[in-house]
């Protein structure tokens, strides 16, 4: 059950306009490579330091893979791959990497996580 909040927001393109309210997902904690190590570890032979470097390098190869461009399958939560926004060019000549403004991280859910998506309950917080 994922708990939401009601939040108002203006529209930035018609200032005069009444503010309108829109659900807003609230987290309920974090989980860092330790909770995650010690609950693999409970579900296999595995014990948690050796979970944490089998995790440690997975973060590791993650990041050089991305870093040569490459896009990461994830198993079955989904995809990873680098993408960056530029600016605009005259022509196709003048493109190169200093019309790179940032790098962004592009992330697309595989099946199984996509049906997670679609199938989640929300319930409003009590304020």
């Amino acid at each position: 059950m994922i708990e939401i909040k009601s939040i108002s927001r203006g529209n930035p393109q018609d200032e005069t306009a009444v503010p309108k309210y829109y659900a807003h997902a609230i987290s309920t904690g974090k989980v860092d490579f330790e909770r995650l190590a010690y609950l693999v570890s409970n579900q296999c032979t595995v014990r948690v330091p050796d979970c944490l470097a089998v995790l440690r390098a997975l973060e590791m190869n993650m990041i050089d893979e991305l870093e040569q461009g490459k896009i990461v399958q994830f198993g079955e939560l989904g995809n990873f791959q680098i993408g960056v926004r530029s600016e605009g060019e005259t022509l196709t000549e003048e493109v190169s990497g200093n019309s790179v403004t940032s790098a962004h991280l592009n992330f697309r859910p595989a099946k199984r996580l996509r049906k997670m998506l679609k199938t989640l309950e929300f319930k409003l917080k009590a304020s």
